[in-house]
């Protein structure tokens, strides 16, 4: 397997989204000659090498999964003084890097093979040499993880460097509705006839197909080519990350919580409850839609009843994608973070109660997610409270507005109770 092209793309970090959307679009866009990936876990780093640097990805469409195989790629340990030195250079000849690693908290940690060092080293070379400008995807799941990752690169570079540094490199948020995973369990693997990521490995990637991501409008002032051209750059990206929280991942959610109380283990499982995927539909679309409709008026087709219904259409589609095969406790892992007052399920109910739109069918996803939580909270309200009011204090929400919320969870407390029973009735 050989690379064409002459454009050099680095990512930090070898998981789902990296081999399964930088990497992989990268790659198949033919035009890039090298392909470089910063990897801490050594067993990691000697797996990809090992395997000649080429990886397989599991990609789901509608109608099966397709084996891609990626590479060769070259990948570096960060932490080792050799690989960190050739990290560096690749950054200075690179055209787009991509950070995709679990949050931004770890963008920076002790030691010089701290990602914002490296990448400040890699900048400063770059603008010390007249490298090629660079743009850098930061791909965690943050509104502001480009502004982040900046600030922290930048009190690396002396401040006689920063003017030339600056002039070098852009950085990008982004807005990436990908569904994707690591699978690890053999026998999901297998039922699945799931490639591993490299002969022996005991992981696969699995990522579904979809590959419209939004990026931050590229603002050098002479003409930028990405090589990765399937990305879709927006002058502002805060109303599609609120389209991607409150409507992607709110209905994502509940469609999780009702799924685990019903006992379901995949999310494709839905598919044959035909009042489940009325009612995911109208949270989708008379709650979500009709809020962000209202307050995102004029900004972009998404936001129309047109636009947000196709929006909402194609994600429930994916979302129970059988060959996706994905399971519903990951996507209702965490549900204390889930339930947090600015997240997906209680801030698309502010945002909705704000546009005066009733959320009732998210506050029905609270509950179900107060439930799976701690199960005592479907018929002891005073817990329920305590639990949800604890969640919340890290944001001292207003009085008012925090008993609003509690009072349409506590309402729909009812309905959840109907579904476990299997007789809830879905309007």
């Amino acid at each position: 397997m050989t690379l064409h092209g002459s454009k050099t793309f680095v990512g930090f970090g070898f998981g789902a989204i990296q081999a399964g959307l930088f990497l992989y679009e990268a790659h198949r866009s033919g035009n890039f000659g090298r392909l470089v990936v910063a990897e801490v876990v050594p067993d990691v780093v000697a797996m990809l090498r090992q395997a000649g640097g080429v990886y397989a990805v599991n990609v789901a469409h509608p109608e099966g999964v397709e084996h891609a195989h990626i590479g060769p790629v070259t990948i570096e340990q960060p932490g080792v003084e050799a690989d960190r030195a050739r990290l560096i250079a690749d950054i200075a000849a690179a055209e787009e890097i991509g950070t995709a690693i679990p949050s931004v908290a770890y963008y920076v940690s002790d030691g010089p093979g701290s990602l914002h060092r490296v990448l400040a080293a890699g900048l400063r070379r770059k603008a010390a040499i007249g490298g090629p400008r660079a743009v850098v995807y930061a791909a965690e799941n943050h509104n502001h993880a480009a502004e982040i990752l900046e600030a922290a690169v930048m009190a690396e570079v002396p401040e006689e460097e920063r003017a030339a540094v600056a002039d070098r490199v852009r950085f990008l948020n982004t807005v990436i509705g990908k569904m994707s995973g690591v699978i690890t369990d053999p026998g999901e693997i297998a039922e699945q006839a799931l490639e591993p990521v490299a002969p022996g490995s005991t992981r696969a990637f699995l990522v579904e197909e979809f590959n419209r991501i939004l990026i931050t409008r590229i603002s050098f002032e002479a003409p930028f080519q990405r090589g990765i051209d399937v990305f879709a750059e927006k002058d502002d990206l805060l109303p599609f990350e609120e389209a991607k929280l409150y409507g992607h991942n709110a209905t994502h959610a509940l469609a999780a919580y009702l799924a685990a109380l019903a006992g379901l283990t995949v999310m494709s499982g839905l598919r044959q409850l035909s009042k489940a995927m009325a009612f995911l539909r109208a949270a989708f679309l008379e709650e979500s839609g009709a809020a962000l409709i209202r307050k995102r008026a004029g900004v972009d087709p998404l936001f129309t009843p047109e636009g947000y219904a196709a929006y909402a259409y194609d994600l429930l589609v994916r979302m129970t994608n059988p060959y996706l095969h994905d399971l519903v406790e990951r996507v209702g892992r965490d549900p204390q973070r889930k339930l947090g007052w600015d997240d997906r399920l209680i801030g698309t109910m502010r945002v909705a109660l704000g546009q005066g739109v009733t959320p009732w069918r998210y506050a029905v996803g609270a509950a179900a997610a107060a439930a799976v939580l701690d199960r005592r909270t479907l018929d002891d309200p005073t817990l329920l409270r305590d639990v949800l009011t604890g969640l919340w204090q890290p944001a001292s929400p207003a009085p008012a507005e925090q008993e609003a919320v509690l009072a349409l969870v506590a309402e729909n407390q009812g309905w959840v109770r109907q579904w476990i029973r299997g007789s809830a009735e879905i309007n």
